[in-house]
């Protein structure tokens, strides 16, 4: 394995002046970057936070960096990788925060845009509908919930099935579970949807290249397709065919992306698959599938790992590993969801034993068979810059430290790159 250190040089011709008073020395990669090392295979890309797109000590994404210590995060970026997402400020909740036109807060998300435009990077938006981070107010109306009235049929419920082909039968009921008080109609719901896509992708079309477009849509237990989310319930089956139709219209030469999570798991990739071919079936505008991939030392394995994308592969669309990380704290080894309360309590105990060499070794399973299926693979991203910037942080489940130095999985991935046959 190929060891490849860390030089400093300046950070002057990069910062502000503002930010130059407080800058250390950034780094740069002696050997080959990630970027590099991958060029003629996908991109090489990573989540940056608020920090890093603006370049200031803010307060957000629950980061409390110094300013020597963000512009080693912007230098590490910048030699890195080719390809950013934003880990929050595109979700709804931040970017469109209050009802109406004039309920936007594009600050973040344009510093986001202009970071990634001025250093040739591909940008990625994420994310337009999911369940998660979206306010309350999007799903307000004024209709009842079926369980206010002892004749839901005479609340003037227009909550319709919508016309994807599964059937009803499969998505399940609980309707209106953890949100009381009028709800929107369908067609009250897909307003807001149609504006707020129409708005977003608008005003970053042909800049951001790829978007998610529905996030975490897929039940991942039982029998039903879909988790059971006020977007299901309001207007149906259908919303994820609206949500790809209105992206398209917003951005015609966008690459439109669901994304998910667990789709190591047989049982929900099966549930993933069956979803896309029927919304291909339906003519719906998507162009590629999205795996997460939070992962753990532990698992996938690697042939297990090429089962899911050869699984994959049968939809014929391009695959982009969207968000992933390697956990090795001794909790959550087996957990391999994208609920936030529950990975910070399974990245507790502590690190497995022998935890740098284990995350090497399970980031030279995952590339390779990224590499094996490049052809397909498109775009793999790293949620995170570091292990201290990491929403799993406790689980160091990065390439690079909290002080941004590499870790032995680092050389790994470079590795994997070495040994890959020559294309």
């Amino acid at each position: 394995m190929k060891t490849h250190s860390l030089n400093l040089i300046s950070c002057a011709a990069m910062l502000s002046t503002a930010l130059l008073a407080v800058c250390t020395p950034a780094w740069s990669a002696d050997g080959p970057s990630l970027k590099d090392a991958y060029k003629d295979r996908f991109y090489v890309g990573v989540a940056i936070n608020r920090t890093i797109a603006t370049g200031n000590a803010v307060r957000a994404d629950k980061v409390n960096r110094r300013m020597e210590q963000i512009a080693k995060d912007i230098a590490l970026v910048r030699a890195q990788f080719n390809q950013i997402s934003p880990e929050n400020d595109l979700k709804w909740a931040l970017i469109h925060p209050r009802e109406g036109a004039e309920g936007y807060d594009f600050g973040p998300a344009d510093a986001f845009v202009n970071f990634g435009v001025s250093n040739k990077m591909y940008l990625v938006g994420h994310t337009l509908v999911w369940h998660g981070q979206t306010p309350r107010w999007v799903f307000q109306g004024t209709n009842m919930p079926p369980e206010a009235t002892n004749n839901p049929a005479s609340s003037g419920n227009t909550n319709a099935s919508g016309t994807n082909r599964f059937g009803s039968g499969q998505f399940g009921g609980d309707f209106g579970r953890g949100f009381s008080g009028p709800r929107a109609s369908r067609e009250e719901l897909l307003q807001p949807m149609r504006d707020h896509i129409h708005t977003v992708v608008g005003r970053y079309k042909g800049k951001i290249k790829a978007w998610d477009v529905v996030n975490e849509a897929v039940a991942d237990g039982g029998t039903n397709i879909l988790r059971n989310s006020l977007w299901l319930q309001i207007i149906g089956p259908d919303f994820i065919a609206k949500a790809f139709e209105y992206a398209h219209e917003a951005d015609p030469d966008a690459i439109l992306r669901y994304n998910d999570y667990s789709l190591e798991n047989p049982a929900k990739r099966h549930k993933l698959i069956t979803l896309i071919k029927s919304l291909q079936e339906q003519h719906v505008p998507v162009m590629a599938i999205g795996s997460q991939t939070h992962v753990s030392v532990s698992a996938p394995s690697f042939e297990q790992e090429d089962e899911a994308l050869a699984e994959l592969e049968t939809v014929g669309l391009p695959i982009h590993i969207t968000e992933l990380d390697v956990n090795s704290a001794m909790g959550g080894q087996r957990n391999a969801g994208a609920d936030v309360a529950s990975n910070a309590a399974t990245t507790q105990g502590g690190l497995v034993d022998d935890a740098n060499k284990k995350l090497a070794d399970a980031y030279e399973r995952l590339f390779k068979a990224f590499l094996k299926h490049d052809k397909s693979v498109k775009v793999v991203t790293f949620w995170g810059v570091n292990d201290r910037l990491s929403w799993r942080a406790n689980g160091r489940p990065l390439l690079f430290d909290q002080d941004d130095q590499t870790k032995p999985a680092f050389d790994a991935v470079i590795s994997a790159a070495d040994d890959a046959p020559t294309k």
